[in-house]
């Protein structure tokens, strides 16, 4: 169930962002003659406040990415961050273009869970618009959804560390944009990835869900955490499960790991055995958690739970649910 020997394995075939061809090239991000000769037949993403811009979609439910030329009027005076070769070996970037600001007449809601605005910038192709990843990580081929997720990432850190941590100066891109540099102390800063463990805890027949006050009105999940320094991969397992429903945890598993890039995030997928059923859930972490019975959770995926909402498809949450459900997990 894992992603072995550069390919991607069947039985991940519905989960987002994991694996799709891009080739990262590092050895180009410190060859800035090379980058600008590959730049005549490049292809750039541009970005706008955490969305990627996105084509009209060809077919009902399919969509691609914008992709523009590296002289497109909607880039210019912004940075190009080089992400990696396509598999025909065409370079590929992304740009962040956030200070554009959308008229009134395009609304976005940011800081919701989940933004369904859509906005066109007058310099985009026809048809194309800035649209939310979380909303269609599913109708994107392999390498587009590969790449959206690693661009949203990498503009995403480069937003948050314009100053050095050390000294406090203003640090410059370098590398192609995978560094920051400081030219007051020379300190070099590195794009970071956050692991978090998140995990499929089953006792007998049930399984343990848990959901956010945050989050749409029925949307349970497997429950979720950011790794402490210090911590194994089955500790923070442990200690997460405990910390938010006070349910004791026994054996741990690794199962699967996916990119998220909301915002830059690692989720490492457990399976992990309860040896207590009691919850007492921490309100400040949760709002409320719940043993499912395999049964239930049929009745989930078919739409038809009084409660539970069937999980969104693409997101590692989902993937373990449906591999327990049909017996698939070890």
């Amino acid at each position: 169930m894992m992603i072995t020997g550069g390919g991607r394995d069947t039985e991940l075939a519905d989960l987002a962002f994991a694996g799709g061809g891009l080739d990262r090239a590092a050895w180009l991000r410190a060859d800035p003659a090379e980058l600008a000769q590959r730049q005549a037949d490049a292809r750039v993403l541009p970005l706008w406040r955490g969305k990627v811009l996105l084509s009209a979609p060809a077919d009902p439910g399919a969509r691609a990415l914008g992709l523009v030329a590296p002289d497109d009027a909607m880039l210019a005076g912004h940075a190009l961050m080089f992400l990696g070769l396509a598999p025909d070996g065409r370079a590929m970037f992304c740009a962040d273009i956030s200070d554009w600001e959308p008229g009134p007449e395009q609304p976005a809601m940011p800081g919701s869970f989940f933004d369904p605005t859509e906005q066109w910038h007058p310099e985009a192709p026809e048809g194309c618009r800035f649209g939310e990843l979380r909303g269609t990580m599913t109708e994107l081929a392999a390498f587009d959804a590969e790449l959206a997720a690693t661009a949203r990432a990498l503009v995403t850190w480069h937003g948050g560390h314009g100053f050095c941590s050390a000294c406090g100066a203003a640090s410059e891109i370098a590398q192609a944009g995978w560094t920051r540099i400081c030219p007051a102390c020379g300190r070099h800063h590195f794009p970071r990835t956050d692991p978090v463990v998140i995990m499929l805890v089953t006792r007998g027949n049930s399984l343990l869900l848990g959901r956010s006050p945050a989050w749409p009105e029925g949307m349970y999940s497997c429950l979720a955490g950011f790794m402490e320094p210090g911590e194994t991969f089955e500790a923070a397992v442990r200690r997460e499960v405990a910390e938010e429903t006070g349910v004791v945890v026994g054996a741990v598993a690794y199962v699967a790991s996916q990119p998220w890039p909301f915002p830059a995030s690692l989720m490492l997928g457990a399976r992990a055995e309860a040896l207590s059923e009691a919850i007492t859930i921490d309100p400040v972490e949760i709002e409320d958690a719940r043993w499912a019975t395999r049964e239930e959770l049929a009745e989930v995926f078919a739409g038809r739970h009084p409660v539970i909402r069937a999980p969104r498809r693409g997101a590692i949450a989902g993937y373990l649910m449906r591999q327990w459900l049909a017996d698939r997990l070890e």
